[in-house]
């Protein structure tokens, strides 16, 4: 037992069967029964005696920072808290990533269909656990969504002691050394910032062998918290460090993780091209599994051959041909847009160039066999009807390509002098003809997807893969026709097949 326990909700605690980008289905509305949910996509991490095998990377980082000032902690599973919180436990410590389901993909997709998401779910489900409280110790809750939670009345409704909104290694630590004294804690409290040689290295393994390689991104969207962060990236060692606790663990390979992987080591917008590939080369004598969390494509662009240079290193390591994914933002297809809210994001291109860097990157990622999961945001501030039949126009430009685009709704997070969701109320019949093409452009591509995602789980990939995605399709058409018309399917009797 220990005097501080960190966990995470369920949504979090899962490898989502080692499709890390399957986690989005988190994200959905809860629509199927719990059972079929946990058995088909989101299966529990390994535990022993409630101790996570695994834990995602921003609780280890926690975890490390609070080893090396010599605590006592254990990382539970939320599902079996009971067995290692006792009456020695004075502090819990929770990783909230969506906690109120307000995130750009689960406020979109809740919005849509009017139900809660998994991750609202999991998290309420987490914070009613009864070993929480039962020994009075304090819930000191952090992560990418704690800014959900920053609110007097949410706090007490949900029994959180302090929330800790930003980077934690410093002020989480802090706040974790004053509970376990017995002192008064804020109820929030911005995290400093963290230098780069006081992030520290986990010691224990994350969920989907996920290394973090650079923190920050620089680029200065206004719509985003981390491009307006310091950029700082890793050293190699630490790198290396990481990958070897995991793959010591049993991870399958790894994940290497920035907002944008290809500007590792970079001194600007151009990605450094040496020090990438030296970073995936030493990566790839470790493993011959390296993977991608986020690109940029104005960094694709800068250099092309970069990619060409990385596809080559990671196939050379298989025994067959890689299809790579990563995350990537599009944001609009339009340059005033661009201007107006995220400059940075093209650099070094220009705003009026950005629909033909996006689509010339689709190009040359699928020529190399990468396939790229985009997202798009709906409702950006001072958007109009034209702005997003820009969009809309980019997206059918994109249509020969393997890919996914997600269009999201937008949340007034990052530096933007505004506190208004765009809601489904807010959609213009352009934004339907802009969800209908992306849901077209997704469902001609998404079986590819899945086949890659399920290789290793053929039960899945024959439900999911198969059988899912068919009766998605089909049931998805007369939708798809209802919006590209600029019709809101949802606003009345759907009509028959």
């Amino acid at each position: 037992m220990s005097e501080i326990v960190l966990t995470a909700d369920r949504s979090l605690m899962s490898d989502y069967g080692g499709g890390i980008f399957v986690g989005f289905a988190a994200c959905a509305p809860k629509l199927i029964p719990e059972w079929l949910y946990k058995r088909l996509l989101c299966p529990p991490i390994p535990e022993h005696d409630g101790i996570a095998k695994f834990a995602p990377c921003g609780t280890r980082k926690i975890e490390a920072a609070l080893l090396e000032k010599g605590f006592d902690i254990s990382v539970a599973h939320p599902e079996h808290l009971h067995k290692v919180i006792n009456e020695e436990t004075k502090a819990v410590g929770i990783t909230a990533n969506d906690p109120l389901g307000l995130g750009p993909a689960s406020s979109t997709f809740s919005g849509l269909i009017r139900k809660e998401t998994y991750t609202a779910f999991y998290h309420r489900k987490l914070l009613a656990n009864s070993s929480l409280r039962e020994n009075g110790a304090k819930v000191i809750a952090g992560g990418p969504g704690a800014w959900q939670l920053a609110d007097e009345r949410i706090m007490t409704k949900l029994g959180i002691d302090c929330v800790v909104v930003g980077e934690g290694e410093i002020t989480a630590v802090e706040m974790f050394e004053r509970a376990l004294n017995g002192e008064k804690l804020p109820r929030v409290v911005d995290g400093e910032v963290v230098p780069l040689k006081r992030i520290p290295s986990i010691k224990n393994p994350t969920i989907c062998g996920l290394v973090e390689i650079a923190r920050g991104c620089g680029r200065g969207c206004k719509f985003c918290i981390p491009t307006l962060l310091n950029y700082r990236y890793r050293p190699i060692k630490q790198i290396l460090d990481e990958i070897k606790v995991n793959l010591n663990a049993g991870a399958e390979g790894a994940l290497l993780h920035a907002e944008d992987v290809l500007r590792y080591g970079a001194k600007g917008v151009i990605p450094d091209e040496e020090k990438v590939t030296k970073l995936f080369r030493a990566a790839l004598k470790l493993t011959n599994n390296v993977w991608l969390s986020h690109i940029a494509f104005a960094s694709v662009m800068a250099k092309p051959s970069l990619i060409e240079r990385l596809t080559e290193m990671l196939n050379s390591k298989s025994n067959k041909e890689l299809r790579i994914s990563s995350q990537v933002g599009i944001e609009t297809g339009s340059p005033r847009l661009v201007r107006e809210h995220m400059s940075g994001k093209v650099a070094p291109f220009k705003p009026d160039e950005w629909p033909e860097v996006v689509v010339e990157a689709h190009k040359l990622l699928c020529d190399n066999n990468w396939q790229p999961c985009s997202t798009l945001i709906m409702g950006l501030p001072k958007e109009t009807s034209e702005d997003v039949m820009k969009t809309v126009e980019l997206v059918e430009r994109l249509d020969e390509y393997n890919s996914l685009i997600v269009p999201l709704f937008f949340v007034p997070i990052g530096a933007l002098d505004t506190k208004k969701f765009f809601t489904v109320e807010d959609m213009l019949p352009e934004h339907w003809m802009l969800l209908g093409a992306c849901v077209k452009h997704d469902m001609k591509w998404v079986g590819e997807m899945a086949d890659g995602y399920f290789q290793s789980r053929p039960i899945q990939k024959i439900l999911v893969g198969k059988f899912i995605l068919n009766l998605m399709k089909k049931k998805l058409k007369p939708y798809i026709k209802q919006m590209e018309q600029g019709i809101n399917p949802l606003s009345k009797q759907h009509p028959k097949d």
